[in-house]
């Protein structure tokens, strides 16, 4: 069971926001418009905007988005790339296609920029201590 499924409980409402761009509350955070809608049809915790009426998916703007591949061989996949496997190396290691794998890599260039921006601001209200 991959995490995502597990923690359908523990979703916190005020982490969600609406992806319609058109919205007067996109990207707007903790701002109660968002409400549980039920599960998609493979389990997935759907959302409403209240705002817009908009309903969309807890993996929409990730990379596990619209996939039919689990989100443990996503992490996977990013685990090998990390290691530096070449795709075809993936593919003889994980069994799948490599222009599936492919697409993950594009999916993964797309996020990366919010990716370090989120780090950053981690980063940024983390107190660092330095080395002597």
């Amino acid at each position: 069971m991959s995490t995502m499924t597990k923690n359908k409980s523990k979703i916190d409402l005020k982490n969600e926001f609406c992806s319609n761009e058109n919205c007067n509350d996109y990207s707007k955070r903790d701002t109660a418009n968002i409400v549980k809608y039920g599960h998609d049809k493979n389990g997935k915790q759907r959302f409403k905007c209240k705002t817009c009426g908009g309903v969309f998916v807890e993996t929409k703007n990730t990379i596990f988005y619209n996939r039919k591949l689990s989100q443990d061989q996503i992490i996977l996949i990013c685990k090998l790339l990390v290691e530096k496997n070449g795709i075809r190396a993936i593919e003889r290691i994980t069994g799948i296609h490599r222009d599936t794998i492919s697409d993950v890599v594009k999916d993964i260039a797309r996020h990366a920029r919010e990716v370090t921006d989120f780090l950053i601001e981690i980063v940024g209200k983390v107190p660092v201590k330095r080395l002597n």
